[in-house]
């Protein structure tokens, strides 16, 4: 029987033949070349046409978890549009295949997130062609490990916060101008806004940032009609990690810590966004969605 998201499984047991492993890769690392390959769902996520109709965008949407969400919300029946940076076109291509072969509309739109200009042009350029916009994901990421505050340099803190914070503010700030009531904003945050490394002062700092301006905002504009809520992963495989994401001897026991002691695939947080992004969520409002293996958190 093929193995499906829906298939009764050991958590356990899942993904044991899948180990990290050390290597490096310079940022902002393609997952062509990643060693193993995360799972994306490619071939396992199965669409029932909770999406279908909606319009979607997902900020880094080339790879990791916005490239497995991409999918399942093409599967689902969404049209995608998916933002990266230039020099991860080569994963781009292959997510905007499978995202048409689901049979929908891909869009891609390569730039920087640091870029407000660009992040504004990118709303635009999704409604112009999707005919509109439903859903917002803001996923795209950066983290980059620094083991002493001395060291931590004012180019790094400002790249980290523009990437993570303000990319996110000056996207959702021009969505909404198209968002009708049903839409959901969707924020990836992570359980690093709940138990921050010491290594990862700036990026744990934005996603305790992102977490509060998820729930500031769900109050705010929930009167019309629109959802805002937050996903937060624990260790997760993807091209994050080994780009200077986590030290290098880290990476080997990389997910161990968690309850179920492995690390997390991609594909196992697709779901998540997709229960965000549906109307069986309808009554789901501020709220941060761990997805962590079992790490406790609030």
């Amino acid at each position: 029987m093929t193995r499906d998201q829906y298939t009764f499984t050991d958590p356990a047991a899942l993904y044991a033949d899948i180990e990290p492993q050390k290597q490096r890769m310079p940022e902002p690392g393609l997952e062509a070349e990643l060693t193993p390959r995360p799972d994306l769902g490619e071939d396992t996520y199965r669409g029932t046409g909770r999406l279908r109709g909606r319009r979607a965008l997902i900020t880094g949407g080339d790879s990791g978890i916005g490239a497995a969400t991409a999918i399942a919300f093409a599967r689902e029946g969404a049209d995608v549009a998916i933002s990266y940076l230039p020099e991860e076109e080569e994963d781009a291509r292959r997510v905007a295949g499978l995202i048409r072969d689901a049979g929908v509309t891909a869009l891609t739109f390569p730039g920087d997130l640091k870029d407000a200009a660009y992040c504004r042009d990118l709303v635009e350029k999704t409604v112009e062609g999707l005919g509109g916009l439903d859903i917002l994901v803001n996923n795209g990421g950066k983290q980059i490990f620094n083991d002493d505050l001395a060291t931590l340099s004012d180019e790094q803190f400002d790249a980290t916060f523009k990437t993570n914070v303000y990319a996110m503010f000056w996207i959702t700030k021009a969505a909404l101008a198209h968002l009708e009531p049903g839409s959901s904003i969707i924020n990836t945050t992570s359980i690093q806004a709940y138990k921050p490394s010491d290594v990862l002062v700036d990026y744990a700092s934005t996603k305790a940032t992102i977490n509060a301006f998820t729930k500031a905002l769900a109050q705010q504009i929930a009167p019309r009609g629109i959802r805002v809520n937050a996903v937060a992963p624990g260790p997760i495989w993807t091209a994050l990690q080994p780009t200077d994401g986590q030290p290098q001897d880290k990476l080997d026991s990389f997910g161990e810590d968690t309850a179920l002691g492995r690390m997390g695939q991609p594909a196992e947080l697709a779901p998540a966004y997709v229960f965000l992004a549906s109307a069986e969520s309808s009554y789901v409002i501020g709220e941060t969605l761990n997805v962590n293996g079992g790490i406790p958190s609030p």
